[in-house]
């Protein structure tokens, strides 16, 4: 996976926060793995991670995380960041 973008758009839908790095357009395949979300636990319970593949490359990147709703917007971002710096590294 490649250096953690910055973060695009935090949006409130159903039980989760979704704070967007990528745009989920330029890929063609998005998959939420279970060795993500995994990851992703450790620094936020039940939070989810959105991978994504572009066309003709064979690399992952996360284009979302997905944060209970519970913990509002502003610790929704700072999660998010800490888990994408988590995976990514």
């Amino acid at each position: 996976m490649a250096d953690v973008p910055s973060i695009k758009s935090v949006e409130t839908a159903d039980e989760y926060i979704h704070v967007r790095f990528r745009d989920p357009d330029v890929f063609d395949t998005i998959r939420t793995p279970d060795w993500a979300a995994n990851a992703a636990r450790d620094i936020s319970e039940g939070a989810e991670v959105r991978t994504g593949k572009r066309s003709g490359s064979d690399d992952w990147e996360i284009q979302s995380v997905l944060i209970k709703k519970q913990a509002g917007k502003e610790k929704a971002r700072d999660e998010a960041k800490e888990i994408a710096e988590k995976i990514e590294s």
